[in-house]
């Protein structure tokens, strides 16, 4: 049976092939060298390896490596990007694999380019050519951005298996349910003029407060009308993360600006949240002078939940003797759902680490998610 080199040599490998991405074009890079290279990892396995460039993406590649036929199966998923870096505020070098105090330094350690070394080795393990049931390694492109590279999937619209993990960081433990996440932008137009006289304008500063004030108290109604008790801040929340309007203290605020992040619980709609306050907000200001305009700079990621009793979930709290728990942060999982897997989130290392300085993953972390993944393949796959 062919065999690739040590595990430490693969994740070395994956950090040295830089590949961010980012919604601002001066950071942004391809995927392909990860995506080629995991490519022919598999296929030197004896996978079908298959490199899928995403539409109106240039430079952007999934990989699908799939080996085995027949009704269910499993799917092994990650994202191949990571988020952009300040190397000035690194201690180590960030494309440089390094081992120190029991543990491996590098960017996308954790998040989550260590998760295909480590699944790599898990199938090495394991006697491929008695799979009754298809394995699917997915690596995809820009989850840390744009998520084109699940979106494509989901457009594509065919991924052997039932069953899916993704390796996002979570400690080993699994999670069943994530909040969903939109990024939202509010401008209240109004139109200059000389602070002097309050008539000569329309303050668009002084609509954004009447603006604000409703999306609190919208923002206090929701967490009275959901509520799940699995999660560690029970509520959807939403954050007032940025605003800029103006531009002298001696002049009326011609236009105002507001960035905001909504977190909803599972049940909640994203479509359905933004259409209701836009209700609201447009008969708040329905009697001004000031015109408003609501737009999403990120689609969004709606929330994810697989029930309890489904198999993967069951399957995975034996093997790690931990219940599924939840996360607060977005995954590929509710796209992947679209394509009918049942899906769990489970991987090495942690979420504090991740987008951080000095991103490392414990070498306490391999062995056991290895283990994890050859369970997870004879349970599903052999």
């Amino acid at each position: 049976m062919p065999s690739l080199p040590p595990v430490r040599r693969l994740i070395e490998a994956l950090i040295a092939r830089s590949s961010v991405s980012s919604i601002g074009p001066q950071w942004d890079q391809s995927n392909q060298a990860v995506a080629e290279l995991l490519a022919q990892w598999f296929e030197d396995l004896g996978f079908d390896s298959q490199l899928l460039p995403v539409p109106g993406c240039p430079g952007k590649f999934n990989m699908a490596a799939t080996r085995g036929s027949g009704e269910g199966g499993l799917v092994l998923s990650g994202h191949t990007d990571t988020v952009p870096y300040d190397e000035a505020r690194w201690t180590h070098d960030p494309l440089r694999l390094t081992e120190a105090d029991g543990r491996l330094y590098g960017l996308g350690a954790a998040d989550m380019k260590s998760f295909f070394a480590l699944a790599a080795e898990a199938v090495q393990g394991l006697e491929l050519d008695r799979l009754q049931a298809p394995l699917t390694i997915l690596a995809t492109a820009d989850e840390e951005s744009t998520m084109c590279g699940a979106k494509a999937l989901v457009e594509r619209g065919v991924l052997p298996g039932r069953h899916a993990i993704i390796g996002e960081p979570t400690g080993l433990k699994p999670i069943r349910m994530h909040k969903g996440i939109s990024m939202e932008v509010i401008r209240v137009h109004g139109r200059s003029g000389h602070s002097s006289d309050p008539a000569l304008g329309v303050n668009a500063l002084e609509g954004m407060h009447q603006v604000i004030g409703e999306i609190l108290a919208w923002r206090g109604e929701l967490q009275q009308r959901y509520r799940n008790p699995l999660f560690a801040v029970d509520v959807p929340t939403l954050n007032l993360g940025h605003i800029c309007g103006g531009d002298n203290p001696n002049r009326i605020c011609g236009q105002c600006e507001l960035h905001y992040d909504l977190r909803p619980l599972p049940g909640m709609d994203l479509g359905e949240l933004r259409g209701e306050l836009k209700i609201r907000l447009g008969g708040l200001l329905a009697d001004s002078r000031l015109r408003l305009e609501m737009f999403s700079a990120f689609e969004g990621i709606p929330p994810m939940e697989t029930p309890a009793e489904a198999e993967i979930v069951q399957a995975l709290e034996r093997m790690t003797g931990q219940p599924a728990g939840s996360v607060a942060f977005g995954t590929e999982g509710p796209f992947l759902q679209r394509l009918g897997l049942e899906t769990v989130i489970l991987g090495p290392g942690h979420i504090e680490q991740a987008h951080q300085p000095d991103e490392f993953l414990g070498l306490d972390q391999i062995d056991p998610m290895v283990q994890i993944l050859r369970g997870a393949v004879r349970r599903f796959c052999l």
